[in-house]
C-alpha cells in the first residue's frame, strides 16, 4: 500500500491570499469533491467494522480497533481526507482517525444518525466524484467506462464482469491500509478506459455499419 508525506508549498496570489500546492492534489476531481484534496491527500479504505466480533469469522486475524487505528493513521494527516466506504462498525472510533475531514459512504450496516457526529460529510449511495471513477460501498457492474472502487466484497469473489475495472478496498482486503487516491490516479488506474462519449459514437457507426447490411441483403 502506498503512504507518504505531503509537501505543501505557498504561493501568494496578488490578493495577498495564500495557495496551497500538494503533490497529490487531484484536480480531476468534480467541483463538489474538489476540497477533499485542497489541503492534503485523500485515502479511501472499506469495511472498518470496528468493535465487530464476527470480523474474526472473516479473518481470523483481523486487527483489533486500536490496531485498525494505528495503521489508518500511519497514513492520514491532519491536513487530509478519509474516506470510508461504508460498515464503519462502531462509530464512536472515527473519532480517534487522525484526518481533518471524514467523508462516509453509507455500507449496509451503517445507521446515519449514528455516523452522523463523526463525518463531515455522508452520502447515501454510489458516487461519481470525477470523470470515469465510481466510489461505492457495493461492487457495480454495466460500466464499461468508469473504474469502480468499492469494499464489501470480504472475499474478493463478487462476480465481476468485463464491462466494469473494479477495485476493492476492503479493509481484510488491501492489508487494513488506507490507499492514497491521487496516486492511485497518478499510477494509471484509469488508463485505457474509453469515454462514454467515445462509447456512444463507436456504438452508433457499429448500428449505422448493420443497418447498410441488413439494406444489401
Amino acid at each position: 500500500m502506498w503512504t507518504g508525506n505531503v509537501k505543501i508549498c505557498f504561493k501568494t496570489h496578488g490578493n495577498g491570499v495564500p495557495e496551497y500546492r500538494r503533490d497529490f492534489m487531484i484536480p480531476t476531481l468534480y467541483p463538489p469533491f474538489r476540497h477533499w484534496s485542497e489541503t492534503g491527500s485523500v485515502w479511501i479504505l472499506s469495511d472498518l467494522h470496528f468493535a465487530d466480533k464476527d470480523c474474526k469469522k472473516i479473518d481470523f486475524n483481523w486487527p483489533s480497533q486500536e490496531e485498525l487505528l494505528k495503521r489508518i493513521n500511519k497514513a492520514v494527516r491532519k491536513t487530509d481526507t478519509f474516506v470510508c466506504l461504508g460498515d464503519v462498525g462502531k462509530a464512536d472510533y472515527v473519532e480517534h482517525i487522525r484526518a481533518g475531514r471524514k467523508v462516509l459512504l453509507l455500507g449496509n450496516h451503517d445507521a446515519r444518525g449514528k455516523c452522523k457526529p463523526y463525518f463531515d460529510e455522508i452520502y447515501a449511495g454510489p458516487l461519481f466524484v470525477a470523470e470515469q471513477l465510481l466510489l461505492s460501498h457495493e461492487p457495480v457492474i454495466g460500466l464499461p467506462w468508469a473504474v469502480n472502487i468499492h469494499g464489501h466484497d470480504h472475499g474478493n469473489k463478487a462476480a465481476y464482469q468485463d464491462d466494469c475495472r473494479h477495485l476493492n478496498l476492503a479493509a481484510n482486503v488491501c492489508g487494513y491500509e488506507p490507499v492514497n487516491l491521487g496516486k492511485l490516479i497518478k499510477s494509471g488506474i484509469l488508463s485505457g478506459i474509453p469515454t462514454i462519449h467515445r462509447m456512444t459514437i463507436d456504438r452508433r457507426l457499429e448500428d449505422s455499419k448493420n443497418e447498410k447490411k441488413d439494406v444489401i441483403l
